[in-house]
């Protein structure tokens, strides 16, 4: 039944040969792997407004221009930047492969964790601002913005795990859908304001300035616009997702993504200083421009709308393309679980999807679906992974001198200083609105992450073969000594004895511990019946420890193993088919095997006995 449903949700699995058809064109790749920078525009300006119009008011608009300039020319620097990592690093896993490369493993480590936690708010804020879009457009959805976000999540997910070509077509299209719509809002709205002289209304919310605009506050501003270019790395991160050649390929999708980018800001932000836009907790900055623009009740409104919340539902897809990658990189490291390196049956990197999707679905949860309250948290671990991916270019250039080494070292330095700068503002800025949280968690994961791979290497060396020699074998058979524990003769005893005497051995022992003398004396009757001719064994138990006594007993043999010698452990299991009426059975069997999994020299053979239900 479980494979039915699987197979109708996610589809039929794919041979491993089928990879090369999975990957992305540029077609597809621009709006799934762009979608999240796409996207950011639409909710960018309303970052900015909300800390300019408070103090501001009605003088906010022209220095809200100037932001948007200055967070394009940083969006220009890092695409400049980004097309040099691409070059460099055709593997993939931007920030966190540039990082340890060439500023060391922890400074990988910490662009990794940045990344990873800028994935997830990634998936968290986009599914949040695609909620705030339909209950924009139809405010009796308010009480249910967090049921609605949840089922977006899921629905993501389920995308994501039927694979990459599924999903690049299905999430594609809207995203295509969104620029085309937004393009033609910007330029009705131009046309109808610059052209046909449309007076637009002024908001009786907007007040005289408080006070003059400081840099203080433009720098506020500009920390709080950058969201706009959270999802230029995910091009950078993704290029194994490409077809061949995929360095060019990814190189075409980032600049596609960069003059997109610029037009749809841009435009926005025009539109936003031309209408008066204010912002407003139930109605996004989009939808008061689509409003002023095609009307409440048009259909191009709803267009607009929809489309808004599917792509930024969509950009939410970035971050389910790249992060199952960038785990499955950190997973062949060893600094994650290695199940993150499996791909599932439709070829995608399912343990890292549904990680991703258990982590941004409870932050939806935990935040009731509020964009408002996620977004301090966003910027800064993704300016974070900015810079040390620039560092780690800026070194590379300085060490390898490859190339026109000296203009591509300026590049990523310039880059390395604006996006330290950007960073620190970020941080300090949003620092007591929750930026703290992203910052106490990154030093936590590089902790963990370390650990992890500490085990790993600890595994590594302890199963490593330094010598390889005959030595290590002794070629001729060497007796095991086996040990049959006995609760009571039945049919799943009498089969675990059948199967001692397979393995031909002459040092053989039935144990029995006591707890209940009549009960013991039965088990000698029976046993005595059998006839066997192999030894029984009781030792009492006084305080009813039988796992314990057990466990003592087989530590005392293992001490008088030859070099080389195993001791075997044979259990008689009964399987009750029905999973449900295991509870009703004490599993001692199961917690016998747990235990003596630690024990070196010891092999455990459990002899199943299926009960006829």
């Amino acid at each position: 039944m479980f494979q039915k449903i699987k197979r109708i949700v996610l589809g039929r699995s794919l041979k491993s040969d089928e990879l090369d058809h999975e990957k992305f064109s540029v077609l597809w790749g621009l709006p799934i792997l762009s979608s999240d920078a796409i996207s950011s525009v639409s909710y960018a300006c309303e970052e900015i407004l909300m800390v300019l119009i408070p103090v501001l008011g009605l003088a906010s608009y022209r220095p809200l221009m100037g932001v948007a300039f200055a967070i394009i020319c940083l969006l220009m620097i890092l695409v400049f930047s980004y097309r040099q990592t691409i070059s460099a690093y055709p593997q993939g896993g931007g920030s966190y492969i540039v990082a340890s490369e060439n500023l060391g493993k922890t400074a990988g480590l910490v662009a990794a964790s940045s990344l990873a936690i800028d994935y997830v708010l990634t998936v968290a804020v986009s599914i949040c601002a695609g909620t705030a879009a339909i209950t924009s457009a139809f405010p009796s959805l308010l009480p249910y913005k967090t049921l609605i976000a949840f089922v977006m999540v899921s629905l993501l997910a389920i995308g994501n795990l039927r694979g990459m070509r599924e999903s690049s077509i299905l999430f594609g299209l809207p995203t295509y859908m969104f620029m085309i719509s937004i393009l033609i809002m910007i330029i009705t709205g131009i046309i109808k304001v610059l052209v046909l002289k449309e007076i637009p209304p002024v908001s009786a919310d907007l007040h005289q300035p408080t006070q003059d605009l400081t840099l203080v506050l433009f720098l506020k501003a500009f920390s709080s616009g950058c969201t706009a270019l959270t999802g230029v790395e995910a091009v950078s991160d993704g290029i194994p997702n490409f077809k061949a050649p995929a360095q060019k390929n990814a190189k075409r999708v980032l600049t596609l993504l960069a003059c997109i980018v610029f037009m749809i800001f841009v435009g926005v932000c025009f539109l936003a200083t031309m209408y008066h836009v204010v912002p407003n907790e139930n109605v996004t900055a989009i939808a008061q421009i689509s409003s002023h623009v095609f009307g409440n009740d048009t259909l191009m409104f709803y267009i607009v709308q929809a489309t808004t919340a599917i792509i930024l539902t969509m950009a939410a897809n970035t971050a389910f393309a790249d992060l199952p990658l960038l785990f499955s990189i950190l997973a062949k490291d060893g600094y994650v679980p290695r199940q993150f390196m499996a791909r599932g049956s439709r070829l995608s990197f399912s343990n890292g999807i549904i990680m991703l999707f258990l982590l941004s679905a409870s932050l939806v949860m935990i935040f009731h679906a509020n964009t408002h309250h996620l977004m301090p948290l966003y910027a800064v671990g993704v300016f974070l992974s900015f810079t040390l991916s620039q560092a780690g270019m800026f070194v590379r250039w300085l060490k390898t001198k490859e190339g026109k080494w000296k203009h591509k070292a300026f590049i990523n330095g310039l880059g390395t200083i604006i996006t330290a700068i950007t960073c620190m503002i970020i941080a300090a800025s949003k620092f007591f609105h929750g930026a703290w949280i992203v910052l106490l968690c990154i030093p936590v994961f590089v902790f963990v992450m370390r650990k992890i791979h500490q085990h790993y290497e600890q595994v590594k060396h302890d199963l490593d073969i330094t010598e390889i020699n005959d030595s290590l074998i002794r070629k001729q058979p060497i007796p095991t000594r086996i040990i049959l524990p006995v609760d009571s003769i039945n049919r799943s005893f009498i089969k675990a004895v059948n199967y001692a005497y397979t393995l031909h051995c002459d040092n053989m022992e039935i144990y029995h511990v006591d707890v209940d003398a009549y009960a013991t004396q039965k088990l000698q009757h029976k046993y005595g019946c059998l006839q066997l001719d192999i030894p029984l064994c009781c030792e009492q138990a006084p305080y009813r420890n039988i796992n314990e006594t057990l466990l003592h007993h087989i530590e005392e043999e293992a001490k008088h193993l030859l070099p080389q010698q195993t001791l075997t452990i044979i259990i008689p299991q009964f399987v009750v088919t029905h999973v449900q009426k295991n509870i009703l059975h004490n599993q001692t069997s199961l917690l016998l095997k747990h235990k003596l999994s630690y024990m070196r020299n010891v092999s455990i053979i459990s002899v199943p006995y299926v009960l006829h239900e």
